[in-house]
């Protein structure tokens, strides 16, 4: 199962380095390539919010908080893309980390319903704040990531294979991060908390504290994948980090299976690649999504992630000598 399993993650590391270049000329192909890798960021970091049972109904606000937050910073206050990034990420946390430990002490559908009305005030001050934000317009003109040079090698992020590869160097940052986290004695803890907070707590775990720190964690990367996004998009509006986002971006981490930390990645990739691959019906986008959900929730209870274990264990049950020899 191990050797799989890492057979698996090579896989995935080699379609990642591969595939900007495969489609190199094929610029819709590479938006798809970046789309899907800022997708992958928000979904696996919304599951490390999950592992405690905090289902965050509101996620896309702090996506929409390291958005504006990176944007102001390069088109109102000059600052260069390397600087505002990680800003965009610590100002995410820093909002998480105001409101986490009143929201971390609710669960279940409390805390489904605070975030929720916290993306809804996020959105509500995006409209309001004219003067900052922009109002319903939004920003305009928000500056690309620029040029850089590497090792003495000039590279442009302004065109979409360079910004395709940091969109993934960042996503496979964010990957490991997580799953560090999850495999380390943090993850342990985290998962005791998830099977039963009071018994935790009365072996001496501080729950609230461990909550709080995977929400601020989770909602770090999330405010880097707005920045990501402000920075591709060049534009901003309210209606780019409304509630339906959150709901997307939990269809494709239920779709996948939250049980594994591969799960969103799958969900992540084939949700975003099934809307494109069916463009002309872009507008039957959520009857797609609903489909997928019923398949999942009837067929995969576990998710897209274990189609691969499922399909073995068919084949071992209908051809048991080839199962032995695979």
């Amino acid at each position: 199962m191990k050797l799989g399993r890492t057979k698996g993650w090579l896989l995935f590391a080699l379609c990642v380095i591969l595939a900007p270049i495969v489609f190199r000329n094929n610029s819709y192909l590479l938006i798809v390539l970046i789309l899907c890798g800022i997708n992958v960021i928000m979904t696996s970091s919304l599951r490390a919010m999950a592992t405690v049972g905090q289902m965050c109904m509101g996620s896309m606000a702090f996506s929409g908080i390291g958005a504006y937050t990176s944007a102001l910073l390069t088109l109102k206050a000059g600052f260069p893309f390397w600087a505002a990034f990680p800003l965009a990420g610590l100002v995410a946390m820093a909002v998480a980390a105001i409101i986490a430990f009143p929201f971390v002490r609710v669960t279940g559908v409390y805390f489904a319903m605070l975030t929720l009305f916290l993306g809804e005030v996020v959105r509500l001050i995006i409209v309001e704040w004219n003067s900052l934000t922009g109002g319903v317009t939004g920003l305009t003109g928000i500056p690309p990531m620029g040029a850089i040079s590497l090792l003495g090698v000039h590279v442009d992020f302004t065109s979409l294979l360079p910004y395709c590869y940091f969109v993934f160097f960042v996503m496979m940052v964010t990957l490991i991060v997580l799953y560090r986290i999850d495999r380390s004695f943090l993850g342990t803890t985290l998962a005791a908390i998830e099977k039963d907070e009071d018994v935790s707590a009365s072996v001496g775990i501080n729950v609230i504290k461990y909550k709080a720190l995977l929400f601020c964690i989770g909602c770090f990367f999330f405010g880097l994948a707005g920045s990501l996004l402000a920075h591709y998009m060049r534009i901003l509006n309210a209606d780019s980090f409304s509630l339906f986002g959150s709901i997307y971006i939990l269809i494709y981490m239920v779709a996948g299976g939250r049980k594994k930390f591969s799960g969103p990645i799958v969900g992540a990739v084939v949700l975003t690649l099934i809307p494109e691959m069916f463009r002309v019906m872009k507008q039957y986008q959520p009857l797609v999504f609903v489909a997928v959900l019923f398949f999942v929730l009837y067929f995969l209870r576990a998710g897209l992630a274990d189609l691969p274990d499922k399909i073995r264990h068919l084949i071992k049950k209908t051809h048991p000598g080839k199962a032995a020899n695979a």
